[in-house]
């Protein structure tokens, strides 16, 4: 579908790949890897046609369609959210046009006449077309999408350029996504995205029909999206099968047998050289050595990369707090008429570990800004345990830093204890190496000066500390640091991220916020997954949460081995899917039967009007039925698991 051969790119007189020989297939799913500056977003504008090769070729097969979406910069106005989404389909919206046009035009003429015919063939043309292309659902298509990726219909209406850099990085990608090119390429795709429309998207593309090529930081949407990776490494491109886990694994082989070649290739150069140096005055033994200098001449030498060193970094423990860190009683907070919590209640411990989830716009960050005393309650009270500290770490933390600070002095300040040797490797963890750290705070973007604020807020943490989304812009190396740091931390963190795999690592406890309310849920992330798609939880009464008890979890005795079933399901639920299932078994039947009466309707034409209705009636049945189906497939599925 796309082929490059012998590409290299240049990034000034810096080599970013050489080399590089690449077939795209019409079904590739490939996550695009590698350390920063390496130059993943270089090939991917490389491959989008944006910039070219300073070697080699790149050739795609005619009327292929690429889209691209950067990691910023994108701008839309003019239009509202809802017809900006809808103009990806413009040429199929200007066919439907043209049938009611058609449609008109036949009401018009006598049947029995040739123009009616002509007309007539015509319409059915272009209606196949048209239904072949599912012109009947873009509607539905781009409702879909943009409730995937977080647009409340009151937000449909409004136009693009009332929402921000994210949101509309967020409106672009529904409008690649629906255009579905047979190349799509993205650029962090996630970085503008909450928990649930990552979710959303991870579904989306495991169902792409064609090829796509994403650069990302997450693991975890690596994981679960993409079965081959592509690594810059090295001035070259390596191509791994498996998803991002087990690159990692053959990754380490590869370069421990890179590691032997060239242990193996310097042990044979260092004997080369020696005979060389050795016998070179000798007349006797010049054809050997000559022989020798052109073997060595011959020789491509094989370069190792700069190493890349975990970083282990040691913070300094807080003084311990009480056991109980704090504790919500009947907290309600609103904004004017809106209300974002009402009568919650909670404790949190020591030791704690809180993952705050729920949809965009629930009330994640205003409930951490409660915890840290950045805003008032508007009832109820909220009192900290004995000896607690919190520190809170905001989204726009880098506004409280000294802008005339260079980073190295500024740090150095902060943690003097600490050798420069330690500061700067912290500082080279959160993507601030070399002469970076003698930049002036200043100068450094809004994303850098959060990453260097939570570098430093983690050399002296306290004893309780509040994040709200400290995952941003960081690569997966940092993330690594930090979510280390957290681990061995002995006080009490709550947090919010859109990071799975940080989430399932870290969090011990899930508070899901929505609708006004706060609710408990014990484990990480997943834990929580699993009890939201059917597991069994218990809502905390009063008396657990005030004294710090978690929600109660029935737990069944295990049955004899012989009678364990398959899954465990509460035999009500399965009664419930065994009724469902007999009532879909029913209705396709149905289904099946009005489908074949209106397709023999259908074949005898009595006017324009009739015939469309048909169609749309059709098309709604069949639409009915495939949902039916699949529906009645997965029940079918469950219950013959429980048996």
């Amino acid at each position: 579908m796309l082929q490059l051969t012998g590409a290299g790119k240049r990034f000034g007189p810096k080599l970013l790949f050489e080399d590089l020989d690449w077939l795209i297939t019409p079904k590739d799913h490939v996550g695009l890897v590698g350390g920063n500056g390496t130059g993943k977003s270089t090939l991917l504008k490389v491959i989008a046609g944006i910039d070219s090769l300073d070697y080699g070729s790149i050739q795609a097969m005619k009327g292929i369609r690429i889209g691209y979406l950067p990691q910023d910069g994108l701008s839309l106005t003019g239009r509202t959210v809802f017809e900006e989404c809808m103009s990806v389909f413009d040429s199929l919206r200007d066919m439907e046009r043209e049938l009611e046009a058609l449609t008109v035009r036949m009401s018009e003429l006598d049947p029995a006449g040739a123009e009616y015919a002509q007309v007539a063939d015509r319409f059915t043309r272009v209606d196949s077309e048209f239904r072949t292309r599912d012109g009947y659902a873009i509607e539905a298509k781009v409702g879909a999408v943009l409730t995937g990726l977080g647009f409340d219909k009151t937000d449909w209406s409004r136009y693009t350029e009332e929402f921000s850099g994210g949101w509309q990085m967020r409106i672009a990608l529904v409008k690649l996504l629906l255009e579905q090119p047979n190349i799509l390429l993205l650029d962090e795709p996630t970085n503008h995205l909450d928990l649930e429309a990552r979710n959303w998207l991870e579904d989306y593309l495991k169902n792409y029909p064609h090829a796509y090529i994403l650069i990302s930081h997450d693991r975890y949407f690596l994981d679960v999206t993409i079965t081959r990776i592509a690594e810059l490494w090295n001035k070259r491109v390596h191509f791994y099968s498996g998803n991002y886990e087990k690159y990692k694994t053959l990754k380490a082989e590869r370069l421990l047998l890179l590691e032997a070649a060239y242990k193996n290739q310097q042990d044979r150069i260092q004997q080369l050289e020696a005979f060389i140096n050795r016998f070179r005055a000798q007349a006797t033994k010049a054809k050997q050595v000559q022989s020798r200098i052109k073997e060595l001449e011959k020789i491509e030498r094989i370069e190792l990369p700069p190493e890349e060193k975990t970083i282990h970094f040691t913070f300094p423990q807080p003084k311990p707090s009480g056991r109980v860190v704090c504790e919500f009683k009947n907290v309600s907070k609103s904004f004017g008429e809106k209300r974002v919590f009402s009568g919650v209640n909670f404790t949190i411990e020591r030791g704690d570990r809180i993952a705050l989830v729920g949809v965009n716009g629930a009330g994640k960050s205003t409930l951490i800004k409660l915890l840290a005393g950045t805003e008032p309650l508007s009832s109820g009270e909220y009192t900290l345990g004995h000896n607690v500290e919190p520190d809170y770490f905001a989204q726009d933390q880098y506004k409280a830093l000294d802008p005339d600070s260079r980073l190295i002095d500024d740090i150095r300040d902060a943690s003097p204890r600490s050798t420069d040797t330690e500061l700067r490797s912290l500082l080279g963890c959160f993507l601030f190496s070399e002469d970076d750290v003698f930049k002036r705070i200043g100068v450094l973007s809004g994303g850098e000066r959060n990453r260097y604020a939570l570098a430093r807020l983690l050399l002296h943490p306290s004893n309780f500390i509040l994040l709200d989304e400290p995952t941003n812009h960081l690569d997966m190396r940092a993330k690594d640091v930090l979510l280390e740091a957290l681990e061995k931390f002995t006080g009490t963190v709550v947090f919010v991220s859109h990071d799975r795999y940080f989430l399932d690592a870290l969090a011990t406890r899930v508070f899901e916020i929505g609708g006004g309310e706060v609710r408990v849920f014990p484990g990480n992330y997943e834990d929580y997954v699993w009890r939201k798609e059917g597991g069994h939880y218990q809502t905390p009464t009063l008396d657990d949460v005030l004294i710090g008890v978690p929600p109660a979890i029935p737990i069944a005795m295990p049955a004899p081995a012989e009678a364990a079933p398959k899954v465990r399901v509460n035999p009500m639920k399965l009664k419930q899917m065994q009724d469902r299932a007999a009532q879909l078994e029913r209705r396709i039947a149905e289904l099946e039967t009005q489908i074949a009466s209106a397709e023999q309707s259908f074949a005898n034409f009595v006017s324009a009007e009739e015939s469309m209705r048909l169609s749309n009636l059709l098309d709604a049945m069949r639409a009915e039925l495939k949902s039916s189906m699949m529906e009645w497939e997965s029940l079918s599925s469950q219950i013959e698991a429980t048996a």
